[in-house]
């Protein structure tokens, strides 16, 4: 629960947080009258804001809170890097707003958000107070999840669901698509995420796909998307924790590509808390391997540029899993961070490759 004082009456109401944030001790009542800079000052010292103005100008004073966060300095590192995105985070996501029961929002001009928020919180809830910043990220995910995003290697959208990665960055998905198949018979795709790499195999002919994912929601994200590309007969979606019973001659792994801790449910798809998953899927992968099977290993060098892994862990890494490199092919960036001086892991960014690894037993 979230308690506040307003027109000298203590009110109640139940805490709302997708990203699972903890309710603030301290709430103050904001509207159109509280200026930016009162509304950073407070948040900043740990008291949350609830709103009781015009929506429009609520997101307003979210914008302006947020020219007032200061980001990490061009090459000061990842970890001052993620240190300030945490503390903008925490800032911004104190500026909260009020639901009324079936996720209404009781302000002026408030849009409809009924069915963003049911689609991660389900049709019915009672009153709550949230984040607005959490709110408007259900908004653009849902946008996102009705209008798909383009995959040139499919020539379809893929239409991704909040909490599951977009595949917004094509690099990694030209990679698989390129790449030459050893057989077509049957591939794994291990943490499929919004099943594009698993349709991809299937449109290049692999005749039969387990994508696996041990979220819940990717592995509904996952199976919508294959039968939305009338590809369900050929891509059968599993829920477990990386491979399927069995061998194959073709498994293709894409794992997070940064070996840190996530925060929040999106950052599972790029932080792998100590390379987790990198790990679990080198060491389990000759024993899923048919004889003269590959295993394609999707991974991105940017934690080698960031000094979380060097190329001799992953190198000692493939040995020590009794794996041998068949090849790789590499791709540079496309996306415009790589080409802005002002990111704060801009040289980092620049010389990022990343690269399929073509592993065998």
């Amino acid at each position: 629960m979230i308690q506040w004082t307003e027109a000298g009456l203590r009110r109640s109401a139940p805490w709302r947080s997708v990203l699972g944030a903890p309710p603030p001790a301290r709430v103050v009542v904001a509207d159109d009258r509280t200026k930016a800079d009162t509304a950073y000052k407070l948040a900043c010292e740990g008291t949350a804001l609830l709103w009781q103005g015009d929506f429009h100008n609520a997101r307003q004073l979210l914008t302006a809170m947020g020219r007032r966060c200061r980001p990490a300095a061009p090459g000061s590192g990842f970890h001052r890097h993620r240190q300030a995105q945490s503390q903008r985070a925490r800032t911004l996501g104190m500026l909260l707003i009020p639901y009324d029961a079936d996720h209404v929002v009781p302000l002026r001009r408030a849009p409809d958000v009924r069915e963003a928020c049911a689609a991660v919180h389900g049709p019915h809830a009672p009153p709550a107070v949230g984040p607005l910043r959490e709110l408007l990220g259900l908004i653009g995910a849902h946008e996102w999840r009705v209008k798909g995003v383009h995959v040139p290697a499919l020539d379809a959208r893929i239409h991704p669901h909040h909490g599951v990665f977009s595949p917004i960055r094509g690099e990694y998905v030209d990679l698989v698509a390129e790449a030459p198949l050893p057989a077509d018979r049957l591939a794994f795709d291990v943490g499929t995420g919004t099943g594009v790499l698993a349709a991809v195999l299937a449109r290049r002919g692999v005749r039969r796909v387990v994508a696996t994912d041990l979220d819940e929601r990717a592995v509904a994200c996952a199976a919508e998307n294959v039968a939305r590309l009338g590809l369900a007969e050929r891509v059968e979606v599993v829920r477990t924790d990386l491979f399927p019973p069995g061998r194959a001659p073709l498994v293709v792994c894409n794992p997070p590509w940064l070996p840190a801790k996530p925060v929040s449910p999106l950052d599972h798809a790029v932080y792998d808390p100590g390379g987790r998953m990198l790990r679990g899927f080198l060491d389990g992968l000759a024993e899923h391997l048919e004889p003269e099977g590959e295993g394609w290993l999707v991974l991105s060098d940017l934690a080698e540029h960031l000094g979380l892994r060097s190329r001799a862990e992953l190198l000692e890494a493939f040995e020590r899993a009794g794996l041998r490199v068949a090849g790789r092919l590499d791709v540079p960036p496309r996306h415009s961070r790589s080409r802005d001086p002002g990111d704060p892991l801009h040289a980092a960014r620049a010389a990022e490759v990343t690269s399929l690894w073509r592993l065998t037993r």
